[in-house]
């Protein structure tokens, strides 16, 4: 007869004493439950003593955590919270170095249990570990250099417990001193420091800016760019990821133009507006240097170094995002001159009227006719044609960086458009205009950096204008698409969402360089483009007749349980998602996977992401699939309506799904990406015998039901089809008539 469903079966240990097998009634107290335990071992004052998870986790069960105990949980009998806090709190304030040490280790780990950083707060740890980073740094470092190696860990392991807390969100950012901000920003400005010391450096330097506008203000009169730049060269790919991270939230963090701040006290402060910012990473070649050090490097980019470069990308393309929403102003002289300056380019070989009498209407006669062989829509006032935003003004900045900067390509471009029949001319200033705006909506430009996207390109990084490279590029593309389509004005829109496809096409297989960028637009013509779309129109045909759509309806059910079973196979092998909070992306993991009969739902924590299965027995927790009660997603997973940074981000939002189970009780997702996002809702629900609604069923019904309607409609008459596969032939004796093309 199984247990009452408020009952757990676990095994608690205690030092020196054999462990004893005991049924937990989940509607008793948790002191009762100590107590009876306690009791066992004959062990007074139980309010002394506290149970906490035996694996490496060692969290502390509490009344709010109590519910995710399972059957086989092994769990330890333990000092309480309160105690412990209270014994390391007088531990790290030993006069013995070695007692010190080694407290300020176990600090570290314990750290991580919210219970114990509660507890450890409320006695004001946090501001004691404040006051031994600002007054023993210097003591340690000496005491490391004169007695043991060992003790250059002491400041590390302080570090860590300091971050570990901090991450709880417990203590408000706000309340630390300048001294201790200056105390963390030395080590990361000291050429030679310990890699653990500057890894955690580097994440509370982070941490405060992304959390404090106050802090933010502080930590750029102490960090500099050129004091970062040498942790870039370095070859610890972490330090560069942390790096990365704290040049990112400063760029987030850096106040817009409007601002009135003084930069010119202090060149390479952070404390500035975005634009200058912008070009203080210009003259500090950061780019250059991400490029050559970490992008082609020799090792491979690992995904938190992937999603920081991302980052980077995007708060980059971002400060484009005033000039696309700049209306031009008709009546400012200073940009009506840069359509001048394009006219000029275009026909400076034409004469000029001479100043005679009537040459201001023969002027503005040329001038209106030179506009409109330009491209603009208003021919007599161009001016009209960039008030639209977005592209506004980024449209026209990009048109006068091209015919300056490929001057040939702009003017070719113009004039073999005039010479066209009017039918068949690209107009080159619409097209500038639609084009920028496109390409702002495919980089999405102003939009905020994704908390899980590893998305960049590194062609970008190849150049310190890349943006305008880019739309050069594509203004060329644009050009040879249209004559290739032998197009009208009337098919402006088709051309562009050709050229849309081109680039997209291109950009998926994430060039290194806008020429290997270039090369690749070259191999997407547009007859290669009516080729793939055929070739998918094709393998996605949908036939019409009722005949067909009487054995598509047959064999859809066939259909479903293979896409079914292969979900389930997939929950079988498991996932490695990530742990997320609001501070930054952490290399914290945890595993989730199906036990082979579909009954029971392992998962745990995870030291680091794995590099194949993990097996069930390293799992320790357990869901048994008979307890779900329901499978919600989006804006309806408990984790996604807390407060928090995570909440407002569309695309994590878009990969959130939650399990609920018991009595408020939940199991809370991220998925790694949209594809495993998918996998598993749609295992989930098949569990649960409802319908897989994913894009992803939706699409491989699709694919699967055309291949098979293919196959039984091949005419096969007379064939035989055998019953077993034919055997696999023997290996030849030799391999001489191998060719290599290369």
């Amino acid at each position: 007869m199984p247990p009452p469903a408020d009952t757990v079966k676990v095994a608690i240990e205690w030092p020196g004493a054999y462990p004893k097998l005991m049924e937990i009634d989940q509607k008793k107290p948790l002191s009762a439950i100590i107590k009876e335990v306690c009791d066992g071992w004959s062990l007074a004052n139980h309010e002394c003593f506290a149970l906490q998870h035996a694996d490496s986790s060692n969290f502390y069960i509490t009344e709010k955590n109590r519910n995710e105990i399972k059957n086989g949980t092994i769990l330890r009998l333990t000092t309480s919270p309160a105690q412990n806090a209270q014994q390391l709190h007088e531990r790290i304030q030993s006069s013995s170095m070695d007692a010190k040490l080694e407290a300020l280790k176990d600090l570290a780990s314990l750290s991580r249990d919210v219970t114990f950083a509660q507890e450890f707060i409320n006695l004001d740890g946090i501001c004691l570990l404040t006051q031994m980073v600002e007054s023993g740094t210097e003591r340690y470092q000496k005491l490391q250099k004169i007695m043991k190696p060992c003790f250059g860990d002491m400041l590390s392991f302080t570090l860590t417990a300091f971050v570990e807390l901090m991450d709880h969100g417990i203590v408000s950012w706000d309340t630390f001193s300048v001294a201790f901000i200056k105390k963390i920003a030395s080590f990361v400005n000291k050429s030679a420091m310990d890699i653990s010391i500057l890894q955690r450096s580097l994440a509370i330097l982070e941490s405060m800016v992304l959390n404090s506008h106050d802090l933010y203000q502080k930590v750029a009169q102490e960090i500099t760019i050129g004091q970062l730049i040498p942790h870039l060269q370095g070859t610890d790919q972490e330090i560069q990821t942390y790096t990365i991270a704290v040049i990112n939230a400063l760029f987030l963090k850096a106040p817009d133009e409007r601002r009135q701040v003084g930069v010119e006290s202090s060149v390479d402060i952070l404390d500035c507006p975005l634009t200058e910012m912008a070009n203080i990473l210009a003259q500090k070649q950061l780019r250059s240097i991400i490029l050559t050090h970490v992008i082609r490097a020799q090792r491979a980019i690992n995904n938190e170094m992937a999603h920081q470069l991302y980052v980077l990308q995007v708060l980059t393309f971002n400060l484009l995002e005033d000039r696309m929403m700049t209306k031009m102003d008709p009546q400012d002289q200073a940009q009506r001159d840069i359509i001048f300056e394009l006219r000029r380019i275009a026909f400076d070989a034409e004469s000029e009227p001479n100043n005679s009498s009537g040459s201001m209407e023969k002027r503005k006669s040329m001038y209106t006719r030179d506009y409109k062989k330009l491209g603009f829509i208003n021919h007599v006032n161009p001016a009209m044609d960039f008030t639209q935003t977005p592209p506004g003004m980024l449209a026209l900045d990009n048109m006068l960086y091209f015919a300056k900067h490929h001057q040939d390509a702009y003017i070719r471009i113009v004039l073999e458009n005039s010479s066209r029949e009017d039918k068949h001319e690209c107009p080159f200033g619409r097209s500038s205009i639609e084009l920028t705006k496109m390409l702002c909506e495919i980089l999405k430009v102003g939009e905020l950096p994704s908390e899980t996207c590893n998305d960049f390109h590194p062609m970008f990084f190849t150049h310190d204008r890349s943006f305008e490279e880019f739309f050069c590029i594509c203004i060329q593309l644009l050009n040879k698409t249209w004559k290739e389509m032998r197009a009208t004005s009337e098919d402006f829109n088709k051309v562009m969402q050709v050229v849309k496809e081109q680039v997209m096409r291109a950009l998926t297989t994430k060039p290194s360089s806008l020429d290997q960028f270039k090369s690749k637009l070259q191999n997407l013509s547009y007859t290669e483009i009516l080729k793939i779309r055929q070739s998918e129109r094709m393998n996605q045909e949908d036939f019409q007749s009722r005949p067909i759509l009487e054995l598509k309806e047959k064999i859809q059910p066939e259909i479903l349980e293979l896409i079914k079973q292969q979900r389930l196979n997939r929950l079988v092998e498991g996932t490695c998602f990530r742990k997320l909070n609001c501070r930054r992306r952490q290399d914290k993991f945890w595993y989730c996977r199906l036990s082979p009969n579909h009954k029971v739902l392992h998962y745990g924590d995870l030291e680091e992401s794995p590099q194949g299965e993990v097996p069930h027995d390293s799992l320790q927790d357990k869901l048994p699939v008979a307890d779900i009660k329901a499978v919600v997603t989006g804006k309806d997973c408990p984790h996604m309506k807390e407060k928090g940074a995570l909440k407002q981000n569309k695309e994590v939002l878009e990969l959130a799904f939650s399990i609920l189970y018991d009595s408020n009780c939940q199991l809370n997702f991220i998925a790694p990406d949209k594809h495993e996002y998918c996998i598993w809702t749609d295992g989930l629900n098949a569990l649960l015998g409802k319908d897989m609604m994913s894009e992803l069923t939706r699409n491989d019904l699709d694919t699967l039901l055309s291949m098979e309607i293919k196959l039984r409609l091949l005419d096969l008459e007379n064939i035989q089809i055998p019953d077993a596969p034919p055997p696999i032939p023997k290996e030849p004796s030799n391999y001489d008539f191998v060719y290599d093309c290369n």
